[in-house]
């Protein structure tokens, strides 16, 4: 089923047939997939017309380079253009040590083949994945500055396979978040077990259940309590039964040799693994009801998008249809079901009736309406989509009238992030790009990577309308890299989110926020279990002010293209940030409210410690809640 009440943008005459081919045969096919292009001096299409909302001036500053931040990706290629090259990798920022500021996890690839590994670029820079911890500094002028020091040797951390993503979640309800690592090859679980001021995390996968080793190429993974039990299960994902000695030749539409695409292999089932609540998993895909349904997956998220109380679950599938895993709750024996409604839902295809080449998808409440909408990204030549929840969980693709569409249709988009860069309470959009076919120009320039573009950022003007910002988004929005995994957390506890970006066979970079004179208020808090202080991924959160306004957002930190972000939220106000009260829907049941939240400072809220929501409608008379209050040190 495909949704038909919109009407398709108008395009150039030649690009109409062109979207017929793409249709009939897929884009990344080796026999009929155009080459990509860099962007053109003037869109397929003008964006909405709009008066300039924002200074000119960069709402991101790259300071990677200032901060310590020197990592550096290699995709391990050797000439051969194996498929698995231009497909990672992604990033953590994570709060490892529990100090109250963000840390850094970056993954790495590795050789692929005994010449790449011969190579001399690969000796340098391939050492595994990192860990960076943030030790935060007085700038000198009243803020806080990021300072990165890779620990990664210190700490234990050695995942030196051949990375792809990350998932980040307290699986073992002991307070410290763990990190799953995915890979083309057998995937690790490391338990954290920092503590007197260092990090140190041990890599428990043997012992924790048949399936977390998954062997197969696993890409983005997930964190939350499908059933409520209070403890976190997790959700892998799997791409294609590609490996190194089924690899064919590729060629580009002018005859390069150039990347395969998914089409040329058999798509893989996921893998859901159910906590155990004694720091095990079992594999429950088949019971679950995900086994006989083999995917494509690039992205996942976690989300209950029926607002049923049960988190659902989304996947992206690249050139297949998308999956929307209605959780159905627990069956006799325990163990939650799934059923796949995607296509009755509006969810699968994209409003011409076709499966679009998904990659990284984001759900968060993007029209202000208080659900879960979607918003995914695609192959150049198609449009990123925004699938609109009516608020029943089901969905209307609103890519083109949202302004969020049109502006795509030249860029491949992988990671996506959700921020807020004026602290207005709406949420903008962020998107990753980076070709996978070769674009002819680059090529012919003499570029040894040419797959290069520049990534987007998308103003949100209200309403769910969009417009894409260009140069006024900073130097980072500007320059040509294979950009991928977004993630996303306020690094320096400003109140601002600050963007980890990742490159395909390239350099991390630190994107922080930039403050600016007409900037909004803000809150931040951080939703914690009663027992153990676990973060309450799932948990739902209406922020109520006095003017009638409710900001609904979610604790998770899954989402985006292979990455993982802040549990926290940070949450803009805009200028008139009267709190009238915080209700918590907490995961597994229950809802409560906390009052006296002042803004500009994060709060931790723990559950059992606010006001039951059943009690009473708001009561500005009523006594404050224990919700207690961390300012940024």
């Amino acid at each position: 089923m495909s949704n038909t009440d919109q009407t398709p943008s108008k395009t150039r005459p030649l690009l109409a047939p062109l979207l017929l081919l793409l249709a009939a045969c897929g884009v990344w096919t080796s026999a009929c997939a155009p080459a990509e292009r860099s962007r053109p001096d003037e869109p397929i299409e003008p964006p909405p017309k709009a008066v300039p909302v924002v200074p000119p001036a960069q709402r991101f500053l790259d300071v990677s380079a200032e901060v310590g931040l020197d990592f550096v990706h290699d995709n391990g290629m050797s000439g051969e253009r194996y498929f698995v090259e231009p497909v990672g990798s992604g990033g953590a920022m994570v709060d490892l040590d529990d100090d109250g500021d963000l840390d850094l996890v970056l993954i790495q690839g590795r050789p692929l083949s005994p010449s790449s590994e011969a190579g001399s670029e690969s000796e340098e820079v391939v050492r595994g994945s990192r860990i960076y911890r943030n030790d935060l500094e007085p700038d000198g002028h009243g803020r806080l500055r990021p300072k990165l020091i890779d620990i990664t040797e210190q700490s234990g951390f050695r995942a030196d396979g051949y990375g792809m993503g990350i998932a980040t979640g307290d699986f073992d309800n002991d307070g410290r978040i763990d990190l799953y690592v995915t890979n083309f090859g057998p995937n690790q679980l490391w338990r954290n077990v920092s503590g007197d001021g260092r990090i140190a995390l041990e890599n428990v996968t043997a012992d924790a259940g048949n399936g977390v080793d998954d062997a197969r190429w696993s890409t983005s993974a997930a964190f939350t309590d499908f059933d409520g039990d209070g403890f976190l299960d997790l959700v892998v994902i799997n791409y294609v039964d590609f490996r190194l000695e089924t690899h064919r030749p590729c060629r580009s539409a002018g005859g390069r040799p150039d990347y395969c695409g998914p089409q040329s292999y058999d798509g893989e089932p996921d893998r859901l693994l159910w906590n155990r609540g004694d720091g095990t998993f079992v594999d429950i895909t088949g019971i679950a009801g995900l086994l006989d349904e083999p995917s494509s997956g690039l992205g996942v998220t976690a989300a209950d998008f029926d607002d049923d109380g049960r988190m659902d679950l989304y996947v992206a599938n690249d050139l297949r249809r998308n999956f929307l895993w209605q959780n159905l709750g627990p069956g006799a024996d325990g163990p939650p079901r799934f059923e796949n409604v995607a296509l009755e839902r509006g969810a699968a295809v994209s409003m011409l009736g076709r499966a679009q080449a998904s990659m990284g998808v984001v759900a968060g409440d993007l029209d202000s309406d208080g659900d879960e909408d979607l918003f995914m990204t695609h192959l150049s030549a198609d449009t990123n989509t925004l699938y609109a929840n009516d608020g029943r969980g089901f969905f209307i693709d609103r890519s083109t009238g949202s302004g969020l569409g049109p502006a795509s249709l030249e860029a491949t988009g992988f990671g996506v992030a959700l921020v807020d860069i004026e602290l207005d309470g709406r949420l903008d959009v962020v998107v990753a790009n980076g070709a996978v076919k070769v674009i002819e120009s680059l090529a012919k320039a003499g570029d040894p990577y040419p797959l290069k573009q520049p990534n987007q950022l998308f103003h949100n003007r209200g309403q769910g309308n969009f417009v894409e910002l260009g140069a006024a988004a900073g130097e980072a929005f500007g320059r040509l890299e294979v950009s991928r995994g977004i993630a996303v957390g306020d690094v320096d506890n400003d109140g601002r989110l600050d963007l980890l970006l990742t490159n395909n066979h390239g350099p991390a970079r630190l994107l922080l926020a930039a403050p600016f004179d007409n900037d909004g208020a803000w809150i931040g808090l951080r939703l914690l279990t009663a027992e153990r202080g676990r973060d309450a991924l799932g948990a739902r959160v209406d922020i109520v002010l006095r003017n009638g306004t409710v900001l609904r957002r979610r604790v998770a930190t899954d989402g985006g293209y292979l990455s993982a972000g802040d549990p926290r939220l940070a949450v803009g106000l805009g200028h008139d940030p009267e709190i009238a009260e915080v209700r918590v829907r907490w995961p597994g049941g229950g809802e409560e409210i906390f009052t006296n939240l002042a803004p500009g400072s994060y709060h931790n809220l723990v559950a059992g410690q606010g006001r039951s929501a059943a009690s009473a409608p708001y009561d500005s008379t009523a006594e404050p809640t224990a919700g207690s209050t961390r300012s940024p040190e």
